[in-house]
C-alpha cells in the first residue's frame, strides 16, 4: 500500500545503503551481515545452504542485497524488524558516528517518500495516525476488490471524489456523501449476523460496539443522510440549517471512515497499526 517502506525498498539502495558503504573504514563483510538479518523479510525463504553461501563473501551478499526488488520483500513488519535490527548491527560495526547517519538517512527518506513513521530514538520505527488511516482505507479497498458489487460502489465513491475537482458544489458533495453511505451499507450487509436492509437497522444487528452511545453516533449520522434533502433522499428541509459545504464533505467522510471496523470482520485490524494490508 502507499506509504509502507516495502513499496519503495528499491530506492533504499541509491537513497540509504550507498552513502552507508561510502564512509571510510567501513568493514567489507556489512552486507554480509545485514543480508543475514535481512533474509527473514524475503518472500522466498533461502535454504541454511543458500543463506550461508551468500554470507560467506562480501562481494556476494552486497551484490545479492543491491538486486532485491520490491516484489521480493514480504510483510512490512518484517521489513520493519528488519531496519530496526540493521541499526544494532551498524551500531556494532562502524560504531554511533555510523549508526547516527543511518538514522538520518532513514529519516530524510521517510520524508521524502511520505512513509507512515516517525523514527524515534534510539531507532524505533513508530506508525504515524495518518498512516493508521491510509491503512485503513486500503484495507477497505481490498475487501471491497472481493466483491464485483462493493467493487463497483467503491469505485463510484472514488469517481464522487475526484469529481470534486470540477467544482465543489453542494451537488457533487452530497453524491459523495451518499456514495460513501452506499459502500458502508454494502460492507455491513456482508457480515453473517446481519438481516437488514438499511445501515439504521443493521447497526441494532451487530456486536461488536463497545457501547451503545457508538453505535448510535453511527445510527445518527445515517438519519441525518436521510433527512437531510438529497443526499439519500428528498427530505425536506425542516431541520435543514444551511447547505453542505467542504468542511461537512471532510468531517463525514473521515467520520464514516472510522466507522468501517466495527461493521466488518474482514478488515485486519492488527495490520492496520503494523503495516501490510490484506491480500
Amino acid at each position: 500500500m502507499r506509504g509502507e517502506l516495502r513499496s519503495v525498498w528499491s530506492e533504499t539502495w541509491r537513497d540509504i545503503w550507498l552513502p552507508v558503504i561510502e564512509n571510510e573504514g567501513v568493514p567489507s563483510d556489512i552486507f554480509c551481515e545485514l543480508f543475514r538479518e535481512l533474509a527473514p523479510a524475503l518472500k522466498s525463504k533461502l535454504s541454511v545452504e543458500e543463506l550461508a553461501d551468500i554470507i560467506d563473501s562480501p562481494q556476494q551478499s552486497m551484490d545479492a542485497f543491491e538486486n532485491i526488488s520490491n516484489i521480493d520483500v514480504g510483510g512490512e513488519q518484517e521489513i520493519v524488524a528488519f531496519f530496526e535490527t540493521a541499526y544494532d548491527v551498524l551500531n556494532d560495526l562502524g560504531g554511533k558516528q555510523l549508526s547516527n547517519q543511518f538514522f538520518d538517512l532513514l529519516t530524510k527518506f521517510l520524508d521524502k517518500f511520505s512513509l507512515r513513521y516517525d523514527l524515534r530514538r534510539p531507532f524505533i520505527l513508530c506508525p504515524t495516525l495518518p498512516g493508521v488511516f491510509s491503512s485503513l482505507m486500503g484495507n477497505l479497498r481490498v475487501v471491497a476488490n472481493r466483491d464485483s458489487h462493493m467493487s463497483s460502489l467503491m469505485n463510484e465513491f472514488e469517481d464522487a471524489i475526484r469529481d470534486l475537482r470540477h467544482g465543489r458544489t453542494d451537488g457533487r458533495i452530497k453524491t459523495c456523501m451518499s456514495k460513501q453511505f452506499m459502500l458502508l451499507e454494502a460492507l455491513c450487509s456482508k457480515s453473517p449476523d446481519v438481516n437488514g436492509k438499511t445501515l439504521g437497522s443493521m447497526c441494532d444487528e451487530l456486536n461488536g460496539w463497545p457501547h451503545a452511545t457508538v453505535k448510535e453516533s453511527l445510527k445518527k449520522l445515517y438519519g441525518f443522510a436521510s433527512d437531510f434533502p438529497g443526499i439519500r433522499h428528498g427530505g425536506n428541509s425542516t431541520g435543514k440549517i444551511r447547505d453542505v459545504d467542504m468542511r461537512d464533505l471532510v468531517a463525514m467522510s473521515v467520520m464514516l471512515a472510522g466507522f468501517t471496523p466495527y461493521l466488518s470482520n474482514e478488515l485486519c485490524i492488527e495490520t492496520m497499526y503494523g503495516g501490510s494490508q490484506i491480500e
